[in-house]
C-alpha cells in the first residue's frame, strides 16, 4: 500500500529522473543545432549550460519563482494572523517555519516553492487574505504545507526553469531558422529534411513541456489536499475555501503561466470553456477536490 513516505520517495525519484531528462533533451536539441548549422562549438555549449541550469534550478528556482510572482516578504506585524497560523500550523506538522510571502492582488490563490524543508516559501495573495476566515485560512495554509513535507515542492519548482527553458529554446530556434544569421545547411542534401525535422522539434518541445506540468499539477493537488486535511482535522475548512476560491473566476494580475502549477488555484481563472478546460487545465476540477475532502 503506498504512503506518504513512498510518495515523497517518488517525488525525489521524479525530480532526478526529470533532470536527467532535461540534459537528454537539451544535448538532443544542441546537437541538431550543430548540425544544422554545422558548428560543434553548439553542442559542447549545450551540454555545459543543461548541466549549469540543471544547478541553477536546483539551488535558485524558489527565487525566482517569488520574483515570477511579484511576491514580497511578509512581516510578522503587517500580516500577524498569517504569519501566526503559518508558524503554528509548521509546529503541528514538525516542519520548520518557512519563509511567508505575500503577493498584492485580489484573486484568492496561494502557493509553496523551495527545494526543500529547510528553504521552503509559503506564499498567499492579499484577496486570499481578505475572503477568508481563520479555519478556511489554516485550510489553505496546511495544504501548502503539505507540498512541503510531501517533498513535492522540489519536483513542482524545478518544472518551472526547466520547462521555460527548453519552451524559449524551442523558440529561438523557429526565430533562428526563417531570420538567423548563422551558417545553414539549406542548400545541402537533407536540408529540407532537416528543417522539416527542426520545426516538429520545436512545436513538440512546449507540448511535451505541458504535459509535464499537467502530469506533476493534478494528482499532487489531491495529495495536497488530504494531507491538509489530516494536518488540520477539519477538511471543511480547505473545502470552504476552495469553494470561495472557485467564485473568483476572474485571471490574477500578476501571474505568469510557467508558475500556473504552482498555485492552490488555476491563476489564468476559468476562461476556457469546461470540457476544454479541463483538459488543460493544471489543476483537477475544484468540484472533485471538495467531493474527495467532505464526499
Amino acid at each position: 500500500m503506498a504512503t506518504l513516505y513512498t510518495e515523497q520517495s517518488k517525488n525525489v525519484t521524479k525530480t532526478w529522473l526529470l533532470m536527467t531528462l532535461f540534459v537528454v533533451v537539451v544535448i538532443l536539441f544542441g546537437w541538431f543545432f550543430s548540425f544544422y548549422y554545422n558548428n560543434p562549438n553548439i553542442l559542447y555549449f549545450f551540454v555545459i549550460f543543461s548541466i549549469f541550469m540543471n544547478f541553477f534550478s536546483y539551488w535558485y528556482s524558489d527565487k525566482i519563482i517569488i520574483k515570477l510572482a511579484g511576491a514580497k516578504e511578509a512581516k510578522r506585524e503587517e500580516y500577524f494572523d498569517f504569519y501566526i497560523s503559518v508558524e503554528n500550523l509548521s509546529i503541528t506538522a514538525g516542519l520548520p517555519m518557512p519563509k511567508v510571502y505575500v503577493v498584492s492582488d485580489q484573486a484568492p490563490n496561494a502557493f509553496a516553492t523551495g527545494r526543500d524543508k529547510d528553504h521552503a516559501v509559503v506564499c498567499v495573495t492579499t484577496g486570499l487574505l481578505s475572503i477568508l476566515n481563520k479555519t478556511e485560512m489554516e485550510g489553505v495554509i496546511a495544504h501548502e504545507l503539505s507540498h512541503v513535507g510531501n517533498r513535492d515542492m522540489l519536483l513542482s519548482t524545478v518544472v518551472v526553469v526547466l520547462v521555460g527553458f527548453i519552451t524559449i529554446l524551442s523558440d529561438v530556434f523557429r526565430r533562428n531558422l526563417f531570420f538567423g544569421n548563422m551558417r545553414s545547411r539549406d542548400n545541402d542534401k537533407g536540408g529540407g529534411l532537416l528543417i522539416i525535422v527542426g520545426i516538429l522539434l520545436s512545436i513538440l518541445a512546449p507540448i511535451f513541456s505541458l504535459l509535464i506540468q499537467l502530469a506533476i499539477s493534478r494528482k499532487r493537488e489531491f495529495l495536497a489536499d488530504a494531507s491538509g486535511a489530516l494536518l488540520t482535522r477539519y477538511p471543511e475548512g480547505l473545502a470552504n475555501a476552495l469553494k470561495k476560491i472557485a467564485l473568483y473566476s476572474k485571471p490574477m494580475i500578476s501571474q505568469s503561466s510557467a508558475i500556473a502549477h504552482l498555485y492552490i488555484a488555476d491563476p489564468r481563472g476559468s476562461r476556457l470553456g469546461k470540457k476544454i478546460g479541463n483538459l488543460f487545465a493544471t489543476h483537477p476540477p475544484v468540484e472533485e477536490r471538495i467531493k474527495a475532502l467532505i464526499g
